[in-house]
């Protein structure tokens, strides 16, 4: 580094002119005054002082600054930032000499930009720095991070080469590291490359499979396809699962937009599964490598565990546990209170004599029915409550609330349970409302699209099923739904000052699931048409609500997390109950997910305790990629593993096929003060850097009339002249 240092002034010739007067008037002053002292010394000394406080007050006055002047003694330098991200592979680029039809790739016509003996000619002068940003692999594209890290890494820039397609979707807008540029002087050189026009083509966007399914049970795969072509056409879509079956669907793809369709399977055979699904190729299309997406699904053999309490046996409670019982895919427990009797109502195997007592018979629950029961006549207790409350809470249970017209649900109010209670019911008719004519449910908007409530295949059918279905007699007090919650329908006329009132609501609490019927008449729905509704709609119930549940178990780990189809960019919620060696929960300890992305790149999520009673403990997540994640879950203190997997659903941000945007580079270079150039005018480039002046020397102005060292030492020489004419009796 070159150093010059010089001393400048700011003057005019008004204040030259007025600063050489005041200097000559004082300098005849002082000397005048020597002389009627008589010569003296000590007099004259002071007299000089006062000359010397004016000439440094009137050089004060002309401005003086001290200027430093830093001269690099490297090469100056220039960046080429080409971009390698995944939208650079759109074959969209006409280049010269070839026909119409022929196109490249985005990447192959910058490709002259990226190769070292392309710039041999600024190598005298220039420092040519080659900087590719992005990758195919890269979930993004941000244009702002390579500009913002040129001008940090290169101290003596000259100017920066900027090819892309102008594609961002990560970071802060790149004007804004232009703008730092323009106030350094560095311009920046865009080459904009490909289409800004989107090519014709039909991409399959999106495949929706859910995380798992049961062995013998209809699995909906949706999935969405989005057309840039000018017309409707009819596409044949296939999907194929991993062990050779394959099912087809005829659709009508929209021109211009987005198709949402399904496929219905039905797995045999429990296993993990690859699904492939592919739309066709159609004739016009230009891009064919977006057609095809696959998604794991895992098939299960289903056992799921449901608790249903009562007090007496009326007829909801009669067809409800005769439909869980021939379910093959539940195993039931009733407890029947039957106040009045010594013990306990049963019957068949599927009864139980008294509450499961503890955590560890509870918590093998995965959905527990509570019908029309309360703390009176000996049934459940306030601890029992509580413990109900932790099974949602913390081990993702569900519960479902099914009062009765005595009203005992009442008291379940003043436990724990009050928290998860959806609705507000009304304290002065504990006993309901009954009617001598038959009313019915009406779906909600939330309601038509639920999958709990769905009874038929498509939306409208499903409709009229509900509209269809033999009335009830009997409903619950209810004012309103408290907030937070679903409401999934409500009654048909009856209202009151809070609007219809809500008869089949849902909530989350915690980590499970809670539904609140509340009328006794959904047996009624089998009036015509035997099991068909009533034994899918509880079977619905119950697996909706033990989904989470069931997503991950180990011997001494299960683990849950929300979303069950998490998309790119959200946040994912992981719950994990663990336990010790002896079957105890573990209180505390240091429970750690290892997350590998479809990349490779590899994340820990560090979890921390939620309920040291039922042993959960709770981390998040924010996915970046979409494709299957791999998780291996530990715990120090136990020593065990489980080893699970969860599927991000969507596409990447970046993408092929997605038109260029020009104009982000064209803002760049206008911003900057810099060019827009063709890529294959690689001449213009280069001259345009040779053209180039040196980097300004880096400039250190220290302006000594305002500075306050100046100043300070302008005061310490009136101090001592003041003192010097104490001393001399002058004062």
């Amino acid at each position: 580094m070159n150093t010059t240092r010089t001393l400048t002034f700011q003057w005019t010739g008004w204040s030259l002119g007025i600063s050489i007067v005041v200097v000559l008037v004082t300098a005849a002053y002082c000397y005048a005054a020597w002389r009627r002292s008589g010569y003296q010394r000590t007099f004259g000394l002071l007299e000089l002082l006062r000359l010397v406080l004016v000439i440094f007050a009137a050089v004060m006055f002309n401005q003086p600054e001290y200027i430093e002047e830093f001269l690099p003694d490297e090469k100056p330098s220039v960046v080429v930032l080409w971009d390698d991200s995944r939208s650079m592979e759109t074959r969209d680029v006409k280049t010269a000499g070839q026909s119409a039809d022929a196109l490249t790739t985005r990447r192959d016509a910058i490709a002259p930009l990226t190769e070292s003996s392309a710039w041999h000619k600024l190598q005298e002068r220039i420092n040519v720095v080659l900087q590719p940003f992005s990758s195919p692999k890269s979930p993004g594209s941000n244009l702002y991070q390579p500009l913002n890290d040129a001008m940090e890494k290169q101290s003596n820039l000259l100017g920066v080469v900027f090819a892309s397609d102008g594609d961002w979707n990560e970071g802060p807008p790149p004007v804004q590291a232009a703008t730092r540029m323009r106030l350094k002087e560095i311009p920046i050189f865009a080459v904009p490359v490909g289409s800004s026009i989107p090519l014709p083509d039909v991409e399959l966007l999106s495949l929706d499979a859910p995380t798992f399914g049961v062995a013998g049970k209809s699995v909906r795969i949706p999935f969405s396809i989005n057309s840039s072509l000018p017309r409707d056409h009819v596409a044949t879509v296939t999907m194929r699962t991993s062990d050779g079956e394959e099912l087809q669907k005829e659709i009508n793809v929209k021109a211009m937009g987005r198709t949402s369709e399904w496929i219905i399977w039905k797995p045999e055979q429990i296993g993990d599964y690859q699904l492939t699904v592919n739309v066709p190729t159609h004739h016009d299309e230009s891009l064919t490598d977006n057609n095809e997406l696959s998604a794991p699904i895992s098939i299960r053999e289903e056992k799921l565990r449901v608790l249903v309490v009562e007090s007496y046996p009326r007829w909801e409670y009669r067809y409800l546990r005769n439909a869980l019982s021939r379910d093959p895919g539940v195993e039931v427990s009733c407890l029947l209170f039957h106040p009045g009797l010594s013990k306990v109502g049963g019957g068949n195997r599927d009864y139980i004599k008294e509450f499961p007592d503890g955590l560890d018979e509870l918590s093998q629950y995965d959905v527990v029915f509570l019908g029309d029961v309360g703390l009176d006549d000996g049934q459940l207790t306030v601890e029992q409550c509580r413990l109900l409350k932790g099974l949602v809470e913390h081990q993702a249970s569900g519960l479902v609330f099914m009062p009765g017209f005595y009203g005992r649900q009442f008291s379940l109010l003043e436990t724990e349970l009050d928290a998860l209670y959806p609705v507000v019911l009304d304290e002065a008719q504990p006993g309901g409302w009954g009617s001598r004519t038959p009313s019915h449910f009406e779906l909600t908007e939330l309601g038509r699209r639920s999958l709990l409530t769905k009874l038929a295949d498509t939306r409208e059918d499903n409709i009229e099923v509900w509209s269809g279905l033999p009335g009830f007699q009997w409903h619950a007090p209810v004012l309103r739904a408290r907030a937070g919650t679903d409401v999934l329908s409500v009654h048909e006329s009856e209202t009151n000052k809070n609007g219809r009132v809500p008869l089949l609501v849902t909530r989350t609490y915690g980590a499970g699931k809670v539904l609140f019927m509340g009328t006794d008449g959904a047996w009624r729905w089998r009036k015509g048409v035997e099991d068909k509704y009533h034994y899918r709609f509880w079977g619905q119930v119950v697996r909706w609500m033990a989904y989470q549940r069931n997503m991950a178990k180990g011997e001494s780990m299960r683990l849950y997390y929300s979303p069950d189809q998490p998309q790119i960019d959200q946040t994912v919620m992981f719950n994990a109950n663990v336990m010790e060696k002896s079957g105890e929960p573990l209180t505390k300890g240091d429970v750690v997910a290892r997350i590998t992305s479809p990349s490779g790149k590899l994340e820990t999520v560090r979890f921390v305790s939620a309920g040291d009673e039922w042993g959960a403990f709770a981390g998040r997540f924010t996915t970046a990629e979409p494709g299957q994640h791999e998780m291996v879950l530990t715990c120090k203190q136990t020593g065990t593993t489980l080893e699970t997997s969860f599927f991000v659903q969507g596409v990447a941000n970046e993408r092929a096929g997605r038109p260029a945007r020009p104009e982000v580079l064209d803002e760049l270079a206008r911003v900057t003060r810099g060019k827009v150039i063709a890529a294959d005018k690689i001449d213009d480039v280069m001259n345009s850097l040779a053209a180039l002046p040196d980097p300004p020397a880096s400039v250190r102005r220290v302006q000594l009339w305002s500075h306050p060292v100046p100043a300070a030492c302008l005061i310490a020489l009136f101090g001592v002249f003041w003192v010097g004419r104490k001393a001399a009796g002058l004062i």
